[in-house]
């Protein structure tokens, strides 16, 4: 079976976007996450954390499904030869100590790592659009 270059950069590009669609996902819930975040640390009690963690939680599952869609956009540059290292951290997001001892300093914590992930989901986004401007080139 001959090698087919315009197939294999397709089949990378359309990797791309699947991670990309999941990092936007992330972000769009990291963005909400944030916001709860500061409503909770400037007192908005249990029922703001909840919503809080409900879209941290959905974030996480999102930031999987992009370190799940990076590995195989990956995979995809390695059949095109462009070896790329694509990866994100997705940590803990202090979620037993948000909900057991609430208070401002937590509040500030949590906030601190959403910030955090929302960058490293930035970066992550940055790098696909730039491997993939760069796939459509070859």
């Amino acid at each position: 079976m001959a090698y087919d270059l315009e197939k294999e950069k397709q089949e990378a590009i359309d990797a791309g976007y699947r991670a990309l669609r999941s990092l936007s996902e992330a972000k769009e819930n990291l963005n909400s996450a944030g916001n709860w975040g500061i409503v909770d640390m400037l007192g908005g009690g249990f029922f703001t954390t909840m919503m809080k963690r409900s879209k941290m939680d959905q974030a996480q599952s999102n930031m999987d499904q992009a370190k799940y869609d990076l590995k195989n956009f990956s995979k995809e540059l390695r059949d095109v030869s462009m070896n790329c290292d694509l990866n994100i951290e997705v940590g803990s997001f202090l979620s037993f100590a948000d909900y057991f001892f609430d208070g401002f300093f937590v509040d500030w914590m949590v906030q601190d790592k959403i910030n955090k992930a929302k960058d490293q989901v930035s970066e992550a986004i940055r790098q696909v659009e730039r491997v993939m401007d760069h796939l459509r080139t070859i």
